[in-house]
């Protein structure tokens, strides 16, 4: 397992019909430093530092995740993991082999 990698993903609405997995530390600082100025604040801060923290091994990744779940739980784009995973597995996908 990847030592940046969270212990669980979490899934964050990015529009209203895209859902983004947030399983890293990588994948939080990404999400964060696109997140609007306009609606930066505090917790955004919090957030932001924590993850950057933890990628620098000043603090755990669980603290990380706990800091980008209550950002997102906060800014309402938290999406519950159940519903998320079952929008997933109804996605059809081909085999994944190149036909010639």
């Amino acid at each position: 397992m990847n030592s940046e990698a969270f212990s669980s993903p979490l899934f964050v609405r990015r529009a209203a019909y895209i859902v983004q997995e947030i399983a890293s530390l990588a994948d939080a600082i990404d999400f964060l430093n696109e997140w609007p100025q306009d609606r930066r604040d505090l917790i955004h801060g919090t957030a932001l530092r924590t993850c950057y923290d933890a990628y620098d091994g000043r603090k755990p990744v669980s603290a990380a995740r706990n800091a980008f779940f209550g950002f997102a739980r906060r800014a309402a784009i938290l999406e519950d993991a159940t519903s998320a995973m079952q929008w997933l597995a109804t996605c059809k996908s081909g085999s994944g082999k190149v036909r010639a």
